[in-house]
C-alpha cells in the first residue's frame, strides 16, 4: 500500500581488525580469504543479503556465521568473535559512537547525516551499489480503492508528525508515504535486484 521508511545498512568491523577504512578492509580480506567471519541475524536476513551483495561486487571471500537474531550476533561481534557485519543504525549506532565498532561504509547512495565522514560503498568505486532495510504497510488484494487511499493518507500524516520525524532522524531513516502505485513499482524493483543476488550467492532461508 505505502512505503513507511528506509533505514540505511551500515557496514561495520571490530576495531581489532587491522583495517581502518573500507579500502583497507577489502584489501585485508582478499589477502586472507576465508579467515574473516561476518555475522547476521540469520540466513536470508537483511544483514546476510547485504554482506553477500558486498562480497559479490568486491570479490571478497568471507565466512558467514548466522545467528538467531541481531542480539546474539552483536554480542559476538562486540566480543571480537566476529570481525564484520551489516545492520541498521538502530542496532549499531551506540556501539559506533562508543568506538566499540568501526563503521567503514554505508549502503545508501548518499552519506548519512550522523556519520558524514563515512563513505558510501558507491563512492568506493562500486557504481549503483545500494542496500537499505525498508518497511511498508500492506493490505489484502481487493481492498476498496477508497479505503486504500484513506489509509495511505493517514500513514503520510503520521510520517509528518514531529514524534515520527524526530525518531527517524535519530535512526537516519528516510520517510516514505507515497502513492500505492509508487510502492508497487519499488517492490517490483527490489524483488528483481535481490532475487538475482540470492541466486548468484546461493542464499537459502532456514
Amino acid at each position: 500500500m505505502t512505503l513507511l521508511a528506509k533505514v540505511p545498512n551500515v557496514f561495520v568491523i571490530h576495531p581489532d581488525l587491522p583495517a581502518r577504512n573500507f579500502k583497507e578492509f577489502v584489501a585485508y580480506v582478499k589477502k586472507n580469504p576465508g579467515q574473516v567471519n561476518y555475522g547476521s541475524a540469520g540466513n536470508a536476513s537483511a544483514g546476510h543479503l547485504s554482506m553477500e551483495y558486498l562480497k559479490l561486487v568486491t570479490g571478497m571471500f568471507m565466512t558467514h556465521i548466522p545467528y538467531r537474531g541481531t542480539g546474539p550476533q552483536l554480542t559476538d561481534l562486540l566480543g571480537g568473535r566476529l570481525q564484520a557485519a551489516s545492520a541498521g543504525m538502530p542496532a549499531l549506532g551506540a556501539h559506533i559512537r562508543s568506538g566499540k565498532l568501526r563503521a567503514i561504509a554505508v549502503g545508501t547512495q548518499k552519506r548519512i547525516a550522523s556519520m558524514p565522514d563515512v563513505p558510501t560503498v558507491e563512492e568506493m568505486g562500486y557504481k549503483g551499489f545500494e542496500t537499505s532495510q525498508w518497511y511498508g504497510v500492506h493490505v489484502p488484494a481487493g481492498t476498496p480503492a477508497d479505503v486504500v487511499k484513506r489509509l495511505q493518507e493517514e500513514c503520510l500524516k503520521a510520517l509528518k508528525s514531529s514524534s515520527v520525524t524526530e525518531r527517524f532522524a535519530t535512526d537516519n531513516a528516510v520517510g516514505g508515504g507515497g502513492p500505492s502505485a509508487d510502492y508497487a513499482r519499488f517492490i517490483a524493483s527490489e524483488q528483481k535486484i535481490w532475487s538475482d543476488i540470492v541466486k548468484r550467492a546461493g542464499i537459502k532461508a532456514d
